[in-house]
């Protein structure tokens, strides 16, 4: 139980002295944003086509 105690003692500690790498964090939401937008661009439109034929079928029932 003792080994569990200083496990949480150490955790808060941890926790309460983070504040975090806000350049970092927004560097990846950048990145990940522009990966989304490349992406997007490339299969858009193939993904709009198999949207449209999956929908034109299930209309034909």
């Amino acid at each position: 139980m003792i080994p569990c105690r200083r496990y949480l003692r150490h955790a808060r500690s941890r926790l309460a002295d983070e504040r975090g790498d806000v350049p970092g964090w927004v560097l990846i939401t950048l990145m990940t944003a522009g990966l989304v937008i490349i992406i997007w661009s490339l299969a858009g439109p193939a993904l709009s086509s198999v949207f449209e034929q999956a929908i034109a079928r299930v209309s034909g029932f």
